[in-house]
């Protein structure tokens, strides 16, 4: 193996161990801090440091006015819905739950990419679509699928949050004239910045209750998942095929429902790592080329 897909692969893992262990550290950061607020907060200033390092490295940070529209779109689907949602469903979801709906995403996009841009489903998404709910119902199972309204709520929100995402990566076809980086300071920081303005005005604050455990969760969500993680990825999609990205970033729920057993003490037993290996599985054919 080369050296360049070496450090791909390096990044590859940096970026799965960041994204992953940001699952136990928002629910950690929940019981301190309001979810669009806490979210919102770390949004802001990641973009602002993206921000930074786009114009550090010469690149052009202005956004052409025709490509507005499909910014702001691709902000809603990509971040206020993905990172949002997915953020106040924690507050009733374990993270084992949480993780392995939002992943569905794959599947989901197979599914929207066929009436919008006419790709038939081969047999293989159709069996993608069966192991990721079969995953999913092995899931919920444990508790006879009786659920209070707050954990239907996460539910939904978190499902809605993969739809909305799978949704925008079909329809987002067209390329915004801006460096990857550069795309992410905006989605980011536009996306995070309406959560900050909502937590503001909708959440109760209370800054002392926050403790040396919540600033260190919070720097780290501000600076790793929001920060590293991005340059690492997108690194990585430079030096790997898209595909063997994409499917090694599988790693990323594993590693948060994992970390999560030993942080949270949220269960971790063969329901929960049979339902993994289903959904996940289902997912991965999803993100197979033909």
């Amino acid at each position: 193996m080369d050296r360049s897909r070496w450090i791909g692969f390096a990044c590859l893992g940096v970026t799965a161990l960041g994204w992953g262990f940001n699952w136990p550290a928002i629910k950690l950061l929940l019981r301190e801090l309001p979810p669009l607020f806490s979210r919102g907060a770390a949004g802001v200033t990641a973009a602002l440091i993206l921000a930074c390092i786009v114009l550090a490295r010469g690149e052009r940070l202005s956004v052409p006015r025709e490509a507005v529209p499909r910014l702001l779109f691709a902000t809603f689907t990509n971040v206020f819905a993905w990172m949002g949602f997915t953020t106040i469903a924690m507050k009733w979801v374990s993270v084992s739950e949480g993780a392995l709906l939002v992943y569905t995403m794959p599947i989901w996009a197979t599914l929207f990419a066929w009436p919008i841009r006419g790709m038939r489903p081969m047999p293989r998404d159709v069996i993608a679509l069966v192991l990721g709910l079969a995953g999913l119902v092995v899931l919920f199972s444990g508790q006879g699928f009786a659920f209070s309204h707050d954990k239907l709520v996460g539910i939904v929100l978190a499902l809605a949050a993969a739809i909305l995402f799978a949704l925008g990566n079909v329809l987002n076809r067209s390329q915004i004239p801006l460096s990857p980086i550069a795309l992410v300071a905006w989605q980011v920081g536009l996306g995070c910045f309406v959560m900050l303005v909502l937590g503001l005005a909708f959440e109760k604050l209370d800054f002392s209750a926050l403790s040396p455990t919540g600033w260190t969760v919070m720097i780290y969500m501000t600076l790793i998942p929001m920060g590293v993680c991005y340059l690492t990825w997108f690194e990585t999609l430079r030096r790997l095929p898209p595909a063997s990205a994409s499917t090694g970033m599988l790693l990323a729920p594993v590693i948060g429902v994992v970390s999560a057993a030993f942080v949270l003490g949220e269960p971790l037993g063969v329901r929960e790592i049979i339902a993994m290996v289903l959904t996940l599985s289902g997912v991965t054919i999803a993100l197979q080329k033909s």
